[in-house]
């Protein structure tokens, strides 16, 4: 039962480690506005850094006061194997979409159709349970993302209700995608082979990648044939060139 259900109850308890858990998440969440206010567009991604590994601290945190997760977002199976090629539309429970792939078949053999389960919503739920925002990821997004756990963390309390723990973990979760996203090396030499290589400053427009300029310039060498000296007969002593004259004894 929520603890909303509770207010004006005298049954009513915080639950256990909430009071430490919360106010350790109201610590993480204050720090962050001072990392943030050190960025600039076109910062560079080692600055981002220390403000993802805050946001998942803070998340964990989230997440340890908000209910437990459903890792496939499916009401009979919430805990079940998760399918690692659902088709686009389906749920993520791997035991649904294995029926509906039976009854599919079945429909083809021209047997009766199997009842689907109910699909999970896809949203931008990703593994875990947990929302993943599309890109682009800026820092205008990232912005975005902690004014809206600032607005939330200010109404948190200890008889605060589970759905809002749940929020806040949410939208903790989506702001250190950004900031993950965020820190990871730019591709500025435009290849995607190495996207973190360092630039070539000789190399041709849209050959900028260090890696890749080097080997083709090896590619271009002319081998070399190497020089194989004469065979040697058995009992023959193989004549060689002085590079220096001997000297007079």
């Amino acid at each position: 039962m929520s603890p909303q259900d509770h207010h004006g109850s005298r049954g009513y308890s915080v639950p256990t480690g909430r009071p430490y858990a919360l106010k350790e998440l109201q610590a993480s969440l204050g720090s962050l506005g001072d990392h943030l206010r050190e960025l600039y567009d076109g910062a560079h991604p080692a600055e981002y850094e220390a403000i993802a590994d805050a946001l998942y601290v803070a998340f964990q945190t989230a997440a340890g006061l908000a209910p437990a997760k459903s890792y496939t977002g499916c009401a009979e199976h919430p805990n079940g194997a998760l399918d690692p090629e659902a088709p686009e539309g389906w749920g993520r429970c791997l035991i649904c979409n294995d029926r509906r792939r039976l009854g599919q078949r079945q429909r083809l053999n021209g047997a009766r159709q199997a009842a689907p389960a109910p699909a999970a919503g896809a949203g931008e739920q990703r593994r875990l349970g947990y929302p993943v925002p599309e890109g682009p990821y800026t820092l205008q997004l990232l912005h975005q993302y902690l004014r809206t756990v600032e607005d939330q963390r200010f109404h948190l309390g200890l008889s605060s209700p589970s759905d809002d723990f749940v929020r806040i973990a949410d939208d903790l979760h989506r702001a250190f995608i950004v900031a993950r996203e965020l820190s990871r090396p730019r591709n500025a030499s435009g290849c995607s082979e190495h996207p973190g290589a360092p630039i070539d400053p000789d190399a041709p427009p849209g050959e900028a990648c260090i890696f890749c300029a080097g080997r083709k310039r090896r590619a271009q060498r002319s081998p070399q044939t190497p020089e194989m000296l004469p065979r040697i007969r058995r009992g023959e002593r193989r004549q060689l060139q002085r590079r220096f004259e001997r000297p007079p004894g």
